[in-house]
């Protein structure tokens, strides 16, 4: 239990460190220091670097700062407010109304980046000034976006996904089609509490407009139709086998700069405005998912991940009280840990776990997912509360109480498919029975 100890220690400097307003990445990358300098007979500088590098030196990471210029482009030209214009008539009658496009768009950009800070970020440049200046209420919005963009690891393709299944020797095909049903609950669920929310606050909602006719809807939709296409067009490459995700990146910001020209919305100011604010959001992002990296090390090198596992596995638990047990452990991990590191350093241990009490190992990495995206919104490393906190000027604790509820939707979704894991091996099986 000294192992566990460390863990702690660390976790109680960490939180000191960001209540008395030190930087994110200077806070995790302190606390890496500390781990490796005082418990690990290592080198701290030196690992320092190489964790520096290998973070942002990777042909992955380039497609982040590509989808976030593709979200600057939408957000200071037209393109946004036309978007939210032709959704507007469709969910007027919807209780919630604008506000299910914080859901909607992460699930549909989240198909694309399969990076949840990518998704997280881009989503709410265009979706949050839009929003605001039509007077829904800002903290409802947060916590959407800050839970609805980590779809961005559920909805297929996924890095996440693909690192789970190397680690499980499990097919990554099949791993991508068990995704696509628990993501569409996952989305429901969120905006059933947007409405039910509405509902229960209807001040705090914006009148809706008056009735419109079929027609009336389908022109005013019209300005749906470029943005449409592209992301069409997006998914499609993606999907074909014909780009990878880092050139259907380059694919989007290509395609946003064509429309925004042809709208005539494209000016040099807003152009270098874009690329000014894509270099801030991206660099602020890179080195906190370099600090992140360093610890993540940290970790690995004092064993913390291994002994917990190794602990639930000596307790000898029932099926359903191991799968309760390691919702805890993946939730303690998550406050210090990001969800790849979380599955690679306890892959070893935790899968013959679960293969001994008789989980299907498809089943397992949904759930591991499901887990991973709880993680991206837990303090006091929630990722995704990082890259809101850093866009808006909010507090991290303050974007985390307000993504309570959707919080509570993650658990309900994962209790879902616990109960009824039919739900995630159904499509698999009946894909794969097909492809025989």
């Amino acid at each position: 239990m000294e192992t566990l100890g460390i863990g702690l220690f660390l976790l109680i400097i960490m939180l000191l460190f960001l209540s008395g307003g030190i930087w994110i990445a200077m806070t995790l990358a302190i606390c890496g220091w500390v781990g490796q300098a005082f418990f690990v007979n290592t080198q701290p500088g030196k690992n320092l670097f190489s964790a520096f590098w290998e973070t942002n030196a990777s042909w992955e990471l380039a497609a982040l700062p590509l989808f976030i210029w593709m979200g600057e482009i939408l957000f200071r030209t037209k393109l946004s407010e036309e978007m939210f214009e032709g959704l507007r008539p469709w969910l007027n009658r919807i209780p919630g109304r604008l506000m299910h496009t914080t859901v909607l768009g992460c699930g549909i950009f989240g198909s694309v980046s399969g990076s949840s800070a990518a998704t997280c970020a881009t989503i709410a440049k265009v979706a949050l000034p839009e929003l605001k200046k039509r007077g829904y209420d800002e903290s409802l919005a947060l916590g959407a976006l800050a839970t609805s963009g980590t779809l961005g690891i559920l909805i297929p393709p996924s890095i996440t996904m693909v690192v789970y299944a190397v680690a499980a020797d499990a097919s990554i095909i099949r791993i991508f089609l068990a995704g696509f049903i628990p993501s569409a609950i996952l989305m429901a669920l969120f905006m059933g509490y947007i409405a039910w929310w509405s509902i229960r606050n209807p001040s705090k909602v914006p009148a809706a407009d008056p009735p419109s006719s079929f027609l009336e809807k389908v022109r005013k939709s019209g300005n749906l139709i470029p943005c449409a296409l592209l992301i069409i067009f997006i998914v499609w490459v993606l999907v074909a086998g014909y780009a990878t995700a880092t050139e259907c990146a380059a694919y989007g910001v290509f395609g946003s700069l064509v429309i925004a020209a042809y709208s005539r919305s494209l000016t040099w100011q807003n152009f270098w405005e874009g690329l000014m604010g894509t270099t801030r959001t991206s660099c602020m992002i890179m080195i906190i998912l370099a600090g992140a990296a360093f610890l993540t090390k940290t970790m690995a090198f004092t064993g913390v991940p291994r002994e917990l596992a190794e602990w639930v596995n000596g307790m000898q638990l029932s099926p359903y009280a191991l799968i309760g047990c390691l919702v805890v452990v993946y939730l303690i991990l998550g406050t210090a840990l990001d969800g790849i590191s979380m599955i690679v350093l306890t892959a070893a241990v935790v899968l013959p776990m679960i293969q001994k009490a008789g989980f299907d190992l498809i089943w397992f990495g949904i759930f591991i997912v499901l887990l991973v995206e709880i993680a991206e919104v837990t303090p006091p490393v929630g990722f995704n509360l990082f890259v809101l906190q850093n866009m808006t000027g909010k507090d991290s604790n303050t974007i985390a109480r307000a993504a309570i509820p959707f919080f509570i939707c993650l658990v309900i979704c994962i209790g879902i498919i616990t109960v009824f894991p039919t739900i995630v091996t159904f499509l698999p099986d009946y894909v794969m029975g097909k492809a025989k």
